[in-house]
């Protein structure tokens, strides 16, 4: 069966890199998308770990090219899906995650209807704050500007199928996986095997009649 393809996306500091992680960690059947981005790395950030990490030029040709699922620029900077890598994994049944920034998620969704679009968020306003600033990565004109797009973000949180709080790490997680494998039976996802039932029960009957 093919996979799932899982949009996730949240407010900078709710926790999405460490919720990924554990997931990985815990379940076998995910492959987490790698993004794009001109962003400098972080410290004991990876080039094709994390990210893989480019030149707006290089960007920008990659754009040209249609390699790209979605792509957006948060803070000034660029980031994206590349398609490749995505598309492989979900003909070899992975549920990928594609952990991208609102903008990016509402491409993917008109681009891939079946795709299950999550929010991630903290509690609260106060706990998001106090995240960015522990993390002491960003100066605090950066931090005001990630709140800022915070209140932005926020005003789209309605559009997405489901929002998790990430306020207890080992609960969200299983809270995570559980909304993947009830969405493995919607519908929506099953279309092959709803006209393969809708045939037999077909036959069947014109072979009682």
């Amino acid at each position: 069966m093919k996979g799932i393809l899982i949009v996730l996306s949240g407010f900078s500091g709710a926790g999405k890199g460490t919720l990924m992680k554990k997931l990985m960690q815990t379940y076998d059947n995910y492959a987490l998308s790698i993004s794009m981005t001109t962003r400098a790395p972080r410290e004991g950030e990876t080039n094709g770990r994390e990210y893989f990490f480019v030149s707006r030029e290089e960007f920008e040709k990659t754009i040209e090219e249609n390699g790209l699922i979605e792509y957006a620029c948060y803070c000034g900077n660029y980031y994206g899906t590349p398609k490749a890598y995505v598309e492989e994994q979900l003909s070899a049944g992975k549920d990928v995650i594609l952990e991208i920034e609102i903008q990016g998620a509402l491409q993917v969704k008109e681009l891939f209807p079946e795709s299950l679009l999550l929010f991630v968020t903290p509690p609260s306003a106060e706990e998001l704050e106090r995240r960015l600033v522990g993390r002491g990565t960003e100066t605090p004109e950066v931090i005001k500007q990630r709140m800022a797009r915070a209140c932005e973000e926020a005003q789209g949180m309605e559009k997405y199928e489901y929002i998790v709080v990430n306020d207890d790490l080992e609960k969200c997680v299983a809270e995570l996986h559980s909304i993947v494998n009830a969405a493995r039976n919607i519908p929506g996802r099953n279309g092959a095997f709803i006209d393969k039932i809708k045939e037999e029960l077909k036959t069947l009957k014109e072979g009682a009649e």
